[in-house]
């Protein structure tokens, strides 16, 4: 998907137009489209101003929201699985949302055993 225009070449655009300019002869001075310069100053006249529209985050919203209440339960509770976790944790939460949230926040437990050959 493209990346929208910037909003500095957006307010640009519409102070052109508001100050006498031809739309056609703004936006070719723009290189942008006649369509999108209409939508721009509509999107402004209706709503006060012309930012574009952010993002909605894609997919399910995450089932463990609170971070730290996790990471807490994580560390009193090392010594169970991810299965056991979701069971303590509970409100529907699978061993695979245990699996997704741990992945998301850095959350390890791995044990670090460290053995040299050397001393």
């Amino acid at each position: 998907m493209p990346a929208p225009y910037s909003d500095d070449l957006r307010l640009r655009a519409i102070a052109a137009v508001k100050n006498g300019h031809k739309k056609s002869q703004v936006a070719r001075f723009l290189k942008i489209s006649r369509n999108t310069l209409d939508l721009w100053l509509k999107k402004e006249e209706e709503s006060g101003n012309c930012h574009p529209v952010q993002p909605r985050q894609k997919g399910p919203e995450p089932k463990i929201k609170d971070k730290n209440k996790f990471r807490e339960l994580v560390l009193k509770h090392n010594d169970k699985t991810q299965k056991q976790i979701a069971e303590l944790w509970g409100e529907g939460v699978t061993q695979q949302n245990v699996s997704d949230a741990c992945q998301k926040w850095g959350i390890t437990r791995k044990k670090n055993l460290r053995i040299s050959g050397k001393r």
